[in-house]
């Protein structure tokens, strides 16, 4: 039975990306990115922290294949390597924002009463304001680091999850598994965490694949106001602040190489998501 399962969901994936060739794109860009992560500080050529001011300011070339920037340091290197970074960022907000998003939402989708108002308003709340506005305004107060970047960027992502788990185990705590569980003897937390929570997994996996690129987006921008990550550390929003003032004298390349890693990364990201939606929607098992 488990391996019928597979081979139905092995067939939906051959059909998704042989059907549409960007979702193929998507997943081989994915996985470049994830391999230029994993890998990125030992493929780097050059020390992506080493200055040189005798090489600043260099065009792209055969030695510095994106040009240095203005302390001579490789520009290539230092995308290499804050690709790293940045993904540590956004995997680690959208995990946890992800984790107590949809366990928050679950419960008060699943036993409703005051707890469900009462967290549904403090939500509603958080949506009215500007979320990178909320961000910058976390990040201020706890300071700007690494983690209290991933925890800023995981607060502005909550209220998508929690909305989006409270709606799915609204319409599912009365199908006829629920009931047969209870009838059963299964308990509220057996019912939520061994037949609810699996159930809705697939729309917050696909919520989760959008967020990923928003928290790329949020962090780089949290450092281009220098909330973020603090120099030297490469990092794409760093990068760009610190070129964003020699485009005008014709430096374009310190600015637009690390704008354009971060452009390609949301850019997959976003795609990536749609095919997995296509991936996990039941309607093409059909």
């Amino acid at each position: 039975m488990k391996s019928r399962a597979l081979q139905d969901r092995w067939d939906v994936i051959r059909h998704v990306v042989g059907g549409n060739p960007v979702n193929l794109v998507a997943f081989m860009l994915f996985a470049l990115i994830l391999l230029t992560a994993l890998l990125g500080p030992s493929l780097a050529p050059q020390d992506p922290l080493a200055t040189n001011a005798g090489f600043a300011l260099q065009a792209p070339s055969r030695q510095f294949w994106f040009g240095t920037d203005q302390l001579g340091r490789d520009i290539f290197s230092r995308v290499l390597v804050a690709t790293r970074l940045d993904l540590l960022i956004a995997f680690g907000a959208v995990g946890l924002s992800c984790l107590l998003g949809s366990l928050i939402g679950a419960m008060i989708g699943y036993w409703g009463g005051f707890w469900d108002g009462a967290i549904s308003r403090v939500v509603d709340v958080l949506m009215a304001f500007p979320l990178f506005v909320l961000a910058m305004a976390t990040v201020a107060a706890l300071g700007n680091t690494v983690a209290n970047v991933i925890y800023a960027t995981a607060v502005i992502n909550l209220p998508f999850y929690i909305r989006l788990a409270r709606a799915e185990v609204r319409v599912r705590r009365g199908l006829g598994y629920v009931e047969a569980a209870r009838v059963g003897g299964s308990g509220d937390w057996r019912i939520l965490c061994r037949f609810l929570i699996p159930n809705i997994a697939s729309p917050l996996v696909i919520q989760a694949s959008v967020n990923l690129g928003w928290a790329v987006l949020n962090a780089a921008g949290l450092s281009f106001l220098g909330l973020g990550v603090r120099p030297p550390t490469p990092e794409w929003g760093i990068m760009v602040a610190e070129g964003a003032r020699f485009i005008a004298s014709g430096e374009w390349w310190v600015a637009a190489f690390p704008g354009l890693a971060l452009m390609v990364t949301v850019f997959t990201f976003n795609l990536a998501g749609d095919a997995l939606r296509d991936i996990l929607d039941p309607r093409m098992r059909t």
